[in-house]
């Protein structure tokens, strides 16, 4: 190669460097304009289960991983680091938004004026994010609790209380967009959306969410197909998908119908996990870590069940026992008459009757008795309170007793229309 040419190539390489600033940069810069859905994993795909989203909710998504991490670093395997999982639960880990910042599983639940029941029953804005909080940090209802109840805290709470707090949140979000006309798929159809991907998330992260409780309480109670598939989510499934067909087409009622259909299943599941839980607190070992999985599913539903469990009459007169009336309000209580159960016309009173609810009182034998009913002494919300002390996980007195609460929830099942198939048995 003569002197010249080897001056010319010199000279083209040092001119590519000024200008170009030399392959390296070149390469950074493709770097730079990469199209950020080439990096997305693969299991963020257009739907998971049955549903297929109408718009991009990858971001949500992707907390149901740290959902799964949180539960890692709190279990026994990972040392019961509570401040590792309360560390991926405020600042995020696993849902980058476009700042490089983290969406949180905290925000969420600690976020007030959401669209959910849970703060107005609780009288406390970021309810939920209060009740996850006090697992992670061991005070309140977790006052001097064992780790192992902690550790159940934690991971049922953020996977029940949270997410299904969330998933209520998104669907009411979706009905007040569409009431104000916004039925597109950047706003109504993307708050549904949201709905499913706090209830189900992604296929490969499915053991942390909401919808794994629905297989495992199906194979407790026998509710499940012959695929094992439980009738609540087959159920929830399909009513997500009728739900988002409806927004589709601005079908206001068939959207209502759907999220109730969702409550509904909700409120099924759950049930079968309280009643699974509290029967199994008489374990001589394991009494707690049932009592701490009973309290978190509780919680999941509380402020949906307990308006509608049996209110209370309170009767000093009869060995101060408490009579379970239904949903009542004061005066049920002072509508206690003694009379003539058998309407016999010759037959004298024998009958503690209410007539109100047309209830009988087996306590009240005289009339004497009967007159103890009176209105100062109702008691709102009777079985839910009898509930929270059976929960209570600073109590040890609970533990070793084999509690049947179903009579407690038959209100609540008698007010969403769910039947004893659809509870099942275990």
């Amino acid at each position: 190669m003569s002197l010249k040419i080897k001056s010319m190539l010199m000279m083209l390489l040092l001119s590519c460097a000024a200008m170009a600033g030399c392959l390296g940069t070149d390469d950074e810069e493709e770097k730079d304009t990469e199209d950020p859905a080439d990096e997305k994993p693969a299991w963020l795909d257009a739907s998971d289960a049955g549903y297929t989203y109408a718009s991009d909710v990858d971001n949500h998504r992707s907390l149901m991983n740290d959902l799964c991490e949180i539960k890692a670093a709190a279990s026994s395997d990972g040392g019961y680091d509570f401040a590792g999982a309360k560390a991926i639960y405020t600042d995020g880990k696993n849902a980058p938004k476009d700042d490089g910042s983290y969406r949180t599983l905290a925000g969420f639940a600690a976020a007030t004026g959401k669209n959910h029941n849970y703060d107005s029953y609780y009288d406390m804005n970021g309810s939920i994010g209060a009740h996850i909080m006090a697992a992670m940090d061991g005070t309140g209802d977790f006052d001097n609790t064992s780790d192992t109840v902690r550790y159940q805290g934690i991971a049922k709470l953020t996977v029940n209380m949270g997410m299904v707090g969330y998933t209520l949140h998104e669907l009411n979000a979706a009905i007040i967009k569409a009431e104000a006309g916004d039925w597109g798929t950047d706003k109504a159809q993307h708050a549904w959306d949201e709905g499913w991907a706090f209830f189900h998330g992604p296929d490969e992260h499915y053991g942390c969410s909401p919808a794994k409780v629905m297989e495992k309480r199906a194979a407790d109670f026998g509710t499940a197909d012959a695929d094992g598939v439980a009738a609540t989510f087959a159920a929830t499934e399909a009513a997500m998908n009728a739900g988002l067909t409806a927004l589709q087409n601005e079908n206001m009622q068939g959207v209502v119908d759907a999220r109730d259909e969702v409550l509904k299943n909700l409120v099924i599941v759950y049930s079968q996990a309280v009643l699974k839980y509290t029967s199994k607190m008489d374990s001589n070992t394991t009494a707690e870590k049932y009592q701490a999985e009973g309290y978190a599913f509780w919680k999941a539903i509380e402020a949906y069940a307990a308006p509608h469990m049996h209110d209370g009459c309170y009767n000093m007169a009869v060995g101060h026992k408490v009579m379970m009336m239904g949903e009542i309000d004061a005066s049920a209580c002072d509508a206690f008459i003694w009379t003539n159960g058998n309407q016999d016309p010759n037959g004298t009173n024998d009958t503690c009757y209410n007539t109100v609810n047309h209830m009988v009182s087996t306590d009240a034998t005289d009339e004497a008795g009967c007159d103890g009913y009176k209105s100062m002494y109702y008691m709102d919300n009777y079985a839910a309170t009898m509930m929270n002390n059976v929960l209570d996980l600073t109590d040890a007195s609970q533990l070793g007793t084999s509690y049947d609460v179903t009579a407690w929830l038959q209100p609540v099942w008698d007010h969403y229309g769910i039947t004893s198939s659809d509870i099942g048995s275990m």
